[in-house]
């Protein structure tokens, strides 16, 4: 009986540690089995966010490569716009100056070949010019992500395209269309309320609107400035290409919300050549108005605007806001030109003036040094007006006081010279030479620094201001970085407080497994010297009780 339940001692103490040894082990590879399943699933989330990243970054490099041939198309079709307007313009001026010269008529071949080369470039212009808005569309859509152009069509810009196509649109048609045109001769002396009727071509209404085509000059002008083309490098195929913005200018210009379009091309031109722009458009007005002017008024009055010396005398009288009177517009179309002139040229002297005075104006370190110049100057001036004085002073004390005899003549001359210092001419008592000593003979001197002091006041207390505003700004920025700074660490520190917080049950659970686990072997080592104990005793047993032996 003792034998047989010794070895059921036995099976129990072994099955205990066995069963234990076998869920721990059983914990372990299950821990093992979600550590690399969950090890798994993580290389295979990162890799599924590179290779996302790198598709993502494919297609910003196609769309910015893209972006970049799409500009430097829309810049090439500007150009060839402006080309194409600019041989219709001159064919134009060039027909009708023999039109006017009477080398041939309107049904003469040379005009109808003239007319259908204005005609071609006409239709290549129209069809740059919607060529060029069709980039301006597909630009828009790579910029803000857009799979239909539809969307891109709004009706600012319908109506800009139908604008710029009607403008580019009107020229002079082949063949000889007339029309009757009256107006009051004002320049006939003899005869001032004279109408006058005359058949004029209606090419004359349609060559005089092709001027609107000068528009696209700003457009290249924008196109072509530095300021909005950059030489960019393409990460593709490493072509120099002429394109957008470069970044550091298009940072710029969104950190202070500046538009990088025609207007701010103009202005800065006119900070950096102020000089070339307006003389380039004053000559262009001037050459420009004039030929309109002789264009309406030939066909009336051929005796004064025949001429295109007297167009320009007359736009130039006009320009400048003379206007003497001896040739004046007869028609309706001279008179708006003159208007036009007029009001341009107001404008223009206007800016001028402006422009002179600012070149001009000293600049801030020939301020400072003119200042600076004053300042001693003056100074100089205080310390001899004032040397003057005492000197002077001291001379007429010592004539009539320090001496037996006064010599008037002497005290005469000093006393001269003492008015001559004190810039006074009068004759006062000693009394009060000694009081306009104190109270006159510094103030003009005094009174010009204070001027001067006033004048530094605009630019070098402005400067410092300036400046101590600058300092106390960067001290404000300083602190508020260190609170922001100290504000983050405590920031962290509770979110590394509140982590600990949520992981402290799964450290107890772990702290209460292992304790488990040590006393599982605790009990396993107690239980298996038990066991020895009781195998040791058995020989013993089987001795005392030899009629047992057998069963035992």
């Amino acid at each position: 009986t003792n034998a047989h339940n010794s070895n059921d001692l036995t099976s129990i103490a072994v099955s205990i540690p066995t069963q234990a040894n076998n869920s721990h082990r059983s914990k372990n590879l299950n821990s093992n089995s979600d550590d690399a399943s969950s090890r798994h699933t993580l290389v295979q989330t990162r890799s599924g966010e590179s290779k996302r990243v790198e598709r993502t970054s494919r297609k910003e490099c196609y769309r910015l490569g893209r972006r970049k041939l799409l500009f430097e198309k829309r810049r090439k079709a500007s150009d060839y716009a402006l080309f194409f307007a600019m041989i219709g313009l001159l064919l134009m001026v060039l027909e009708q100056e023999l039109t006017m010269a009477k080398v041939y008529d309107k049904n003469n071949w040379c005009s109808l070949l003239l007319k259908s080369f204005i005609t071609l470039s006409t239709l290549i212009l129209v069809a740059m010019i919607v060529f060029y808005h069709a980039l301006e569309v597909k630009l828009f859509m790579i910029d803000n992500c857009l799979d239909d152009w539809r969307i891109a069509m709004t009706w600012q810009r319908v109506l800009q395209i139908g604008a710029e196509v009607s403008i580019c649109a009107i020229h002079p048609i082949p063949g000889s269309i007339t029309f009757n045109w009256t107006t009051h001769m004002s320049n006939k002396a003899d005869n001032p309320s004279l109408m006058k009727t005359v058949p004029v071509y209606v090419d004359i209404l349609l060559s005089l609107p092709m001027f609107f085509r000068l528009y696209l000059i700003c457009r290249v002008m924008l196109l072509h400035s530095k300021l909005f083309t950059g030489l960019l490098c393409s990460s593709v195929n490493l072509i120099t290409l002429r394109g957008d913005l470069d970044a550091s200018s298009r940072s710029i210009g969104a950190f202070n919300r500046i538009k990088f379009n025609t207007r701010f091309v103009v202005k800065t031109l006119m900070t950096i050549c102020p000089g070339t722009v307006l003389l380039v458009f004053i000559l262009s007005l001037f050459i420009i108005a004039s030929w309109i002017l002789r264009a309406c008024e030939s066909n009336h009055d051929p005796k004064h605007h025949g001429n295109l010396l007297n167009s320009m005398w007359l736009i130039a009288v006009t320009f400048l806001a003379i206007g003497y009177g001896d040739i004046v517009p007869n028609t309706y179309c001279g008179r708006a030109i003159c208007v036009v002139s007029g009001l341009t040229g107001v404008s223009c002297t206007a800016t001028m003036v402006a422009v002179l005075a600012r070149k001009l104006e000293l600049t801030r370190a020939e301020k400072h040094v003119h200042n600076f110049m004053m300042d001693t100057q003056l100074t100089k001036r205080l310390k001899n007006a004032a040397a003057n004085v005492l000197r002077e002073t001291w001379l007429i004390y010592k004539y009539t006081k320090l001496v037996k005899v006064v010599n008037a003549s002497k005290v005469r001359t000093h006393q001269r010279k003492f008015l001559q210092a004190i810039h006074r001419q009068v004759g006062l008592s000693k009394t009060m030479l000694f009081v306009l000593v104190v109270v006159s003979s510094l103030r003009k001197v005094k009174l010009d620094q204070r001027k001067l002091t006033d004048n530094v006041n605009a630019v070098s207390d402005i400067a410092r201001l300036q400046s101590s505003v600058y300092d106390i700004v960067n001290q404000m920025l300083s602190n508020q970085t260190v609170l922001e700074s100290k504000f983050h660490e405590l920031d962290s520190r509770v979110l590394s407080l509140q982590s600990q917080i949520e992981n402290l049950p799964n450290v107890m659970v772990s702290a209460v497994n292992e304790q488990n686990s040590r006393l599982w072997e605790r009990l396993e080592s107690r239980v298996q010297t038990q066991l020895n104990s009781i195998q040791q005793t058995l020989p013993t047993i089987s001795v005392t009780c030899p009629q047992r032996q057998n069963t035992v």
